[in-house]
């Protein structure tokens, strides 16, 4: 009896929380196709007087060189490395680590 019990009661939370799936999906569906007006920054008061004159949002200041100009080029740049330069480049850390007593471990 108590096995009907159990299998009764975990029927029930999952057909809820298939329910609750399915209304989420429904939900984020109805979000995602919805339009939003742009934003508007800055509203109250400019800081620049460059955004001032124009009326455009200031960019980030992280995006501004030294003079204030907008960055045009790329703000970071991968390179590819193989992996055993990796492998040097990670032992030359640890060796030089101020935790490291001076012993180094043994390849496996």
């Amino acid at each position: 009896m108590l096995h009907l019990l159990y299998i009764l009661a975990f029927t029930i939370l999952a057909f809820l929380a298939v329910g609750n799936l399915i209304r989420s999906l429904v939900t984020l569906s109805s979000e995602s196709s919805r339009t939003y007006p742009p934003k508007q920054w800055n509203q109250q008061a400019p800081t620049s007087p460059v955004a001032r004159s124009q009326g455009r949002p200031t960019p980030h200041p992280e995006l501004l060189d030294a003079s204030g100009q907008v960055v045009s080029e790329p703000l970071m740049v991968m390179k590819s490395m193989s992996v055993d330069d990796v492998r040097e480049r990670l032992d030359a850390l640890y060796d030089s680590s101020p935790g490291k007593a001076g012993e180094r471990r043994d390849d496996v």
